[in-house]
């Protein structure tokens, strides 16, 4: 299958035009992917990320770092923190360094969480499974490339 047929649209302007929709049509396909996997665990996408950037933080972290490290810039990240703590999976704690300051750190059951999402890891690397391991790796340089990115 090609995104001619997928998208069933047989004309592009050229071919960059047709890796743009490409991109875009495929970044949407993986997500709906994604969803189903994270949907197992009551979780959003958006969710798992936070979750990932504070299980892998060394210190707890301000709304701002979140956002900073976060793979979809455009979310709200106060809010996904909201909803990350009312289902206690995240907690806040007073900044030590600027009492007036709130930072965030994740909680034992959103620990566990991510150990349950950890087992479809495999899963998760499945969506890209078609691709070799040289083919991946051809892949993550395009697309650094694409975003000059070192």
């Amino acid at each position: 299958m090609s995104i001619d047929n997928d998208i069933q649209q047989t004309k592009f302007r050229n071919e960059y035009q047709r890796s743009m929709v490409n991109m875009i049509f495929t970044y949407n396909w993986m997500m709906e992917k994604l969803k189903d996997i994270f949907g197992r665990e009551d979780i959003t996408p958006q969710q798992f990320n936070i979750l990932r950037i504070l299980r892998g933080a060394t210190t707890p972290l301000s709304t701002l770092q979140i956002r900073n490290r976060m793979l979809d810039k455009m979310s709200d990240t106060s809010r996904i923190v909201d909803r990350l703590i009312r289902k206690d999976l995240a907690k806040k704690v007073i900044c030590k360094t600027d009492r007036r300051l709130v930072d965030v750190t994740i909680s034992e059951k959103g620990l566990a969480i991510l150990d349950k999402l950890d087992a479809y890891t495999s899963e998760m690397d499945g969506i890209l499974g078609s691709l070799t391991d040289e083919e991946a790796k051809t892949l993550n340089l395009l697309l650094d490339k694409l975003r000059n990115s070192e």
